[in-house]
């Protein structure tokens, strides 16, 4: 089985319009929607939900007022500043709660208890075009990074209960924890990005993670018409370090389209300019030996 993932060192570079498009090319998949924190997939998608899981992300502190006396011994020892006394009332702030548990354990009246954070889940089932598995962080929750490893884990399940060959993970964007628990012991890794300045910085943030992983990575860039220069400037900086360009896309307002209609672009019209460039780059990285 392979697994492969689809990164993005920024936002709005068209990271999860091309791994839609990789995800309904031919053969069934599985595709795992790792931008827990936003994903959006499954809007695409819509697959049918065949397994629900509530995900854990942490505690948080609730203050029963029948047993609190005010004495603030709580907002003394909060280091996260997450309690106040306001109009002589004990407050607790949700977003600023670490779920520490300090609080709980010192409070003399035993006024503090704490709530799991259980608004979060995790998806599968069934898409199109195979199987599909996303993870959705509630708003104000933590820990993504474990959200994703959830995420890849039952994908690998998913993947051998019904014995398809390729995993798609569409990554998060960015360099931190998500992205790195969506790329420890992928196969291989492909970085959308984009025509700016901007774009080759954080492609070059990018690849310094990937290489920590020893990953073969292979670098799309989107849009590229719009600013040749730099687009050259991006491929200069590829060979130079010895990073594959799997290819170049051109910009094309159909891609707007096709969501619209809730299509990827290889769905929406398999004959634009486009489409025809992503099926190319698709089989260069199938065929890369790892």
């Amino acid at each position: 089985m392979t697994q492969i993932a689809v990164i993005s060192g920024k936002g709005g570079t068209g990271k999860s319009s091309i791994a839609a498009a990789f995800a309904t090319l031919n053969g069934k998949v599985v595709v795992a929607d790792c931008d827990v924190d936003a994903a959006n997939l499954y809007l695409l998608f819509n697959p049918i939900h065949e397994e629900e899981i509530v995900y854990i992300s942490g505690s948080k502190a609730v203050i029963n007022y029948s047993l609190c006396t005010g004495c603030g011994i709580c907002e003394s020892y909060c280091r996260f500043d997450a309690i106040s006394i306001i109009d002589k009332k004990v407050v607790i702030s949700e977003i600023s709660c670490d779920g520490c548990f300090l609080c709980s354990h010192i409070c003399p009246e035993k006024a503090i208890t704490m709530v799991r954070n259980d608004k979060s889940r995790m998806y599968s089932g069934s898409f199109r075009n195979g199987k599909m598995v996303y993870g959705r962080l509630a708003p104000g929750e933590e820990n993504s990074g474990k959200l994703v490893n959830m995420v890849r884990e039952k994908a690998k399940e998913v993947a051998k209960i019904n014995n398809l060959d390729t995993t798609i993970l569409d990554g998060p964007p960015g360099i931190g924890c998500p992205v790195i628990s969506t790329i420890t012991g992928v196969d291989k890794v492909v970085i959308v990005t984009e025509p700016t300045i901007s774009g080759l910085h954080d492609l070059q943030r990018t690849i310094e993670i990937v290489k920590k992983f020893s990953l073969p990575a292979f670098v799309v860039i989107n849009k590229y018409n719009l600013n040749s220069s730099m687009s050259n400037q991006i491929e200069k900086w590829c060979t130079q370090n010895e990073i594959t360009i799997a290819g170049k896309l051109p910009f094309d307002k159909q891609m707007t389209e096709a969501m619209v209609q809730l299509k990827s672009i290889t769905e929406f019209n398999p004959y634009l300019e486009i489409s025809n460039k992503i099926k190319v780059i698709w089989k260069k990285i199938l065929n890369q030996k790892k």
